[in-house]
């Protein structure tokens, strides 16, 4: 089993390295010749040979990714994720699974051990994480065609996979925070894609910034797990952790949780997520279903019993999943851009997750996150399909395009109904499995009553507003009528609405192969349904939906985010968080910034430049002495033996 995840790891990272080096030769096919027919593509070469190298090593990954977890799962007996968590319970999670320690490196402390684990967790994540990239390669290669920078494209794709994946696998916690900080490089460069445009760099920069401040926190409480445990080893960790006191696992989760906000995009750092849709949508795919905002969750889940340990830990993460999933649907139901209202919905769903987790039930957790990897992938897809026919991320440039975009609008009508969490999709059962032990934990969970409650109370009016803001961008995307577009000719009012038609092959085939496991998944865990309380998730979901149709129906040409009436735009602008963060971090650091550079140029470089300026005077002054005249030089030897002897003979 080692061997196979060893594949699976080094697959994809092959192909980035493949892709990154070999994609654009021979160099002979990168420019144009005399010969060359006027309108060919010069890139279309070094494309198609980048798109090979990046889908097909993907595609054994995954095969041997979906055999790895066959066998799992066959070896340990269960059809599970993991041995279930009992709700409330503070005990340790049994580590059942193989692993293997390639090398040891000794570093006079706590060595580190590079080696893989392979159990139910990661071996179902790990299927995640190369389905999704396997979608994501294809798709992209419609979505991208003609695109000058597909080959390195294509190949951090395939780093992007490879660094999840290691960390999935990772038995080490110092080489799972390899794979960790491989993926924000690649989120950076990918994000930044197109990045002629300042928005979009700065978008990246921003991703990378923040991120890596959770990071900070993030290593140190690795730091302080591998020391108290003394082994990085994940399974020395975890059987360490009744040993330990509790404040080291307070202060060690507490700095975990810094590095988990970041990554998985939660309260008080969650704010790079929106604006990173400034990258390509198969990238947003990539980055809210499998790999960079799941990173977060699953480590949680992997360290669980050290979080159940630190139960003020918990609390904390209630209340901050708690504030997360509601406040992020409410900006969700508020925004224009699709692509934005799926980013504030991945925030509010991981969150959800999350809250599960806080709330004792990491079983559910995973398998919301599994199921959320299938719909949002296949959601972000799908609007790369409605953005690419259509020409603009606004839905109010959208309407009526069910016809024209047929396989889009059943696939995406699936994504939305799993988000929502309506039967038979996917987002039904594990929505209900989240939503039940969120209930329990009011009774007998690891929280404390006032977390329990809030954390309780916002995960249903989140399913409210999910279900409104869901149902708002169905019905503005696909009913009602197109807008029309002025003509700029003169005398004529309007221009004809443009035909819109599906996305090519290679886009449309992932769309329909992600749409399986986002209406099917569930099915796994049809026995563990709570009906009574699928049904209460059910009857809020469907009020969130019926009141923005009311709205809607009432006047299909407006936006049914007017219902927010005054307090549309603070959901709009996402209750000004960038704006506090902009007044209270950004602006005084520029401050300070530019004060120590007039320092440097002024104090630093001043007192440099003005010792070479005084230098530069004395060898002025000495210059008129030392000027090479022969005369001037015995006058003054003459001078000064004439004084010598005045004053030998005044004072001798």
């Amino acid at each position: 089993m080692i061997t196979v995840a060893s594949l699976v790891i080094l697959l994809p990272f092959l192909a980035a390295a493949t892709g990154l080096l070999g994609s654009r030769f021979p160099r002979g096919l990168r420019g144009a010749t005399s010969r060359t027919p006027p309108g060919t593509d010069l890139n279309a070469g070094a494309n198609r040979r980048a798109a090979w190298i990046a889908v097909l090593p993907t595609a054994i990954s995954t095969a041997l990714a979906i055999w790895l977890a066959y066998a799992t799962w066959a070896a340990t007996g269960q059809g599970g994720i993991e041995p279930r968590v009992p709700i409330g319970s503070g005990g340790q999670v049994a580590a059942d699974g193989v692993t293997a320690t390639f090398t040891v490196i000794e570093t006079g402390s706590v060595p580190i051990s590079v080696g893989l684990l392979v159990d139910g967790l990661a071996a179902s994540i790990a299927v995640l994480v190369t389905v999704v990239a396997l979608a994501v390669q294809v798709y992209s290669i419609g979505y991208l065609r003609g695109d000058r920078r597909y080959p390195s494209y294509s190949s951090f794709i395939s780093l992007f996979t490879s660094a999840m994946l290691l960390v999935v696998y990772a038995a080490d916690l110092l080489v799972l925070y390899v794979g960790w900080e491989i993926m924000g490089l690649c989120s950076y460069l990918l994000v930044g894609h197109w990045w002629e445009e300042r928005a979009n760099s700065r978008a990246a920069i921003k991703a990378f910034l923040v991120t890596r401040i959770g990071d900070v926190g993030f290593l140190f409480g690795i730091f302080v797990l591998g020391t108290a445990a003394g082994s990085f080893r994940i399974a020395d960790v975890i059987a360490g952790v009744p040993e330990m006191s509790s404040g080291t696992l307070i202060a060690a989760t507490m700095l975990l949780l810094a590095g988990v906000a970041g990554k998985s995009a939660q309260v008080p750092l969650h704010v790079w997520l929106p604006d990173a849709m400034a990258g390509p949508t198969p990238i947003s795919a990539l980055i809210h279903a499998a790999t960079m905002v799941a990173a977060g969750i699953f480590v949680v889940a992997r360290l669980y019993p050290a979080f159940l340990g630190a139960r003020p830990t918990l609390d904390v993460l209630a209340v901050l999943a708690a504030l997360g999933m509601l406040g992020a649907a409410l900006a969700a139901l508020a925004q224009d851009d699709l692509k934005r209202v799926l980013a504030y919905s991945t925030i509010s769903q991981l969150a959800y997750m999350a809250g599960a987790l806080a709330a004792g039930s990491r079983d559910a957790a995973i398998f919301h996150l599994i199921t959320h990897g299938a719909f949002k992938a296949l959601l972000f897809l799908c609007a790369g399909a409605v953005i690419h026919a259509v020409g603009s991320n606004l839905m109010s440039t959208m309407g009526g395009l069910r016809r024209g975009l047929p396989v889009t609008f059943a696939a995406m009508t699936i994504g939305f109904a799993a988000l929502m969490g309506l039967p038979p999709a996917s987002g039904f059962f594990s929505k209900d499995e989240m939503l039940t032990g969120i209930e329990h934990s009011l009774s007998a969970g690891p929280l404390t009553d006032a977390a329990a409650l809030l954390l309780y109370g916002c995960a249903l009016a989140t399913i409210a507003v999910t279900g409104a803001y869901a149902t708002r961008a169905w019905l503005r995307t696909f009913f009602g009528q197109r807008a029309p577009r002025p003509e700029p000719v003169a005398g004529e009012a309007h221009a004809a609405v443009p035909a819109v038609h599906e996305a090519p092959a290679s886009m449309r085939w992932p769309i329909v192969v992600l749409a399986v496991p986002a209406l099917l998944l569930g099915f796994v865990r049809v026995g563990d349904v709570h009906w009574g309380t699928a049904a209460l998730s059910l009857t809020v979901a469907l009020l969130g939906a019926g009141a923005v149709y009311a709205v809607w129906r009432s006047a299909p040409q407006t936006d049914p985010a007017r219902m927010l009436g005054p307090f549309r735009v603070p959901c709009e602008r996402a209750f000004y968080v960038d704006s506090v963060y902009t007044g209270l971090l950004v602006r005084p650091v520029l401050l300070l910034a530019r004060l120590v550079v007039r320092t440097d140029n002024r104090v630093v470089d001043g007192t440099v430049r003005g010792s070479g300026r005084t230098t530069l005077r004395l060898a002025g002054l000495v210059r008129l002495v030392q000027n090479g005249n022969a005369q001037l030089y015995v006058t003054g030897l003459l001078a000064g033996v004439l004084l010598i002897a005045a004053g030998a003979v005044i004072f001798g």
